[in-house]
């Protein structure tokens, strides 16, 4: 596989990397049933930071491209469909292989399936309530559709409005009120979801797309300051790195050292906990996006991660994790056995996510750089 590494930014791909990486390792975690510790604790919050990781970046890469379609001359209805037929070529081919490989595979294990099975296939399965079971890991993908489809979609229509304000201005007027938006409807979930737990938060806020949305154009009001003040954004980067880990440690240090729990703090839980995290992320931006290169022996296997990375997100669990626990559940293993397990878990992982993209996931996306697509859409 061929990579031009110039036109990476090395530090997008360290968090893409590090996102993948904390996802994978805290869904390893299933592999040791009977532990309970600090270390799985830490574990499984792990991979609820490495998704917010992911929709905080996506929405600074995708919140540039949207910001120079919208401030150019050709931000017409024909433009904004290429943005999301370039989306699509990008994110559908492998979750649609993976889903229908989900079906089969519950199919011939005997796995139940949900009864609106059809929801996943419009990125409905947890628009508006509790996350199904079935492709766990397949919640943060809805989130993601509907925010490349809400960002471009408002920005078209406010033009008909004829405003008197700049088009850099609007974007980011328009990028805040939808934060806004889906910050308030994590209001109503507070009001209307009194004394519920955190396995009830997991899968019924954390993991629900019309609460979740803003995580992502974080990323998106980031892109527009990136691009708006560029020697702002410059400037103090070390500085809001510094903030910015400052607050996502402190944050995660204070919730267990002060006992911050969700029922008698449901609020914190339900309304700032995930915004914090991302206002967190979003300030590593500055100095990650200004990270080019490095040595080669560490840009290598990092700028590999970074390009699986979706793939692994997709196999690595329902379809990796799931067969091996299948066929050889770990029930009774001794300790050095698992660590054999873990070892063989994130072997297969990483060859497995290789083999989709090289062979499946590259050669569709590339599809969208067609003349015959470019011609139709562009």
């Amino acid at each position: 596989m061929k990579i031009n590494y110039d036109k990476r930014i090395f530090g997008l791909d360290i968090m893409r990397a590090v996102a993948i990486l904390l996802v994978v390792c805290s869904h390893a975690v299933w592999i040791f049933p009977q532990t309970k510790n600090i270390l799985t604790d830490l574990m499984s919050l792990a991979g609820v930071i490495g998704v917010e990781i992911f929709f905080v970046l996506s929405g600074f890469l995708i919140g540039r491209l949207i910001y120079n379609l919208f401030v150019s001359s050709e931000f017409t209805r024909k433009q904004i469909t290429y943005f999301w037929v370039r989306r699509w070529f990008r994110t559908l081919p492998n979750y649609y292989l993976i889903l229908v490989f989900n079906v089969v595979l519950a199919i011939m294990l005997g796995v139940s399936m949900p009864d609106n099975l059809w929801q996943y296939f419009f990125f409905m399965q947890n628009f508006s309530w509790e996350m199904p079971l079935f492709f766990g890991e397949s919640w943060s993908l809805p989130i993601e559709e509907f925010a490349y489809i809400i960002g471009p979609l408002l920005l078209y229509l406010v033009l008909f409005l004829k405003l008197k304000i700049n088009k850099s201005r609007l974007f980011c007027i328009v990028t805040c009120l939808i934060i806004l938006f889906f910050m308030m409807t994590k209001v109503y979930y507070n009001i209307s979801h009194r004394g519920t737990g955190m396995m009830f938060w997991n899968v019924n806020l954390k993991a629900v797309t019309i609460y979740r949305i803003d995580a992502i154009y974080y990323g998106v009001l980031a892109a527009c300051i990136s691009l708006v003040k560029p020697n702002f954004w410059r400037r103090f980067r070390v500085l809001f790195l510094i903030i910015g880990g400052l607050i996502f440690v402190g944050l995660n240090f204070i919730i267990p050292t002060q006992q911050i729990f969700i029922e008698s703090h449901p609020f914190f839980w339900n309304v700032l906990y995930l915004p914090i995290n991302s206002i967190a992320i979003a300030l590593t931006l500055p100095l990650l996006s200004h990270i080019k290169s490095a040595p080669k022996l560490i840009v290598v296997p990092i700028t590999i991660i970074s390009l699986i990375s979706y793939s692994m997100y997709l196999i690595h669990y329902s379809v990796v994790m799931q067969l091996m626990k299948f066929f050889f559940p770990t029930e009774g293993l001794s300790n050095s056995n698992l660590m054999i397990y873990l070892s063989i878990y994130f072997t297969i992982t990483l060859i497995g996510s290789y083999a989709l993209y090289a062979f499946f996931e590259r050669p569709m996306t590339n599809l969208r750089d067609t003349t015959k697509i470019k011609n139709r859409f562009k």
